[in-house]
């Protein structure tokens, strides 16, 4: 990857709906370039997919937590393989430190939040866990760096 694709996934990241011909001009190449090195960023799997980014609290009731996880030993990989399967972890990070892994849910109500950590809690692996609530998000980051 060079300056250029660095720069276009910079633009990306910021709104993924960009018009081709609104990318080129600004980063000074035509259109067939751009287009060609998004193709490419998409077959070599640097880009992955385009998304969208919901405001935070525009669903109603919902539930949105960070979940701290200590592994037990070496059962790291086992773990997060089974937590990937829960569709209301929205993303999970390796850690150092205190927590192993850092996990993000989402839930509809606090009853199903329950019901996920009781199962989280649950997963073979998983010495102890931590959670905080999100109240509110002040900073999302999705403008161009």
């Amino acid at each position: 990857m060079d300056d250029l694709d660095h720069k276009l996934l910079s633009l990306l990241r910021a709104d993924a709906r960009t018009p081709v011909s609104t990318l080129a001009p600004a980063l000074g190449v035509s259109r067939a370039t751009v287009r060609a090195r998004i193709d490419r960023l998409v077959d070599t799997g640097v880009i992955q997919g385009f998304t969208i980014v919901v405001k935070a609290g525009s669903q109603p009731n919902q539930v949105r937590a960070i979940t701290m996880v200590e592994v037990e030993g070496q059962a790291a990989d086992r773990v997060i393989q089974r937590l990937r399967g829960f569709p209301e972890v929205r993303a999970l990070h390796s850690t150092n430190g205190r927590w192993d892994i850092v996990a993000e849910i989402e839930t509809a109500t606090l009853e199903e939040f329950d019901q996920t950590l009781r199962r989280i809690r649950q997963v073979q692996g998983i010495s102890q866990t931590e959670t905080s609530l999100m109240l509110s998000s002040i900073r999302t980051r999705t403008e161009a760096v």
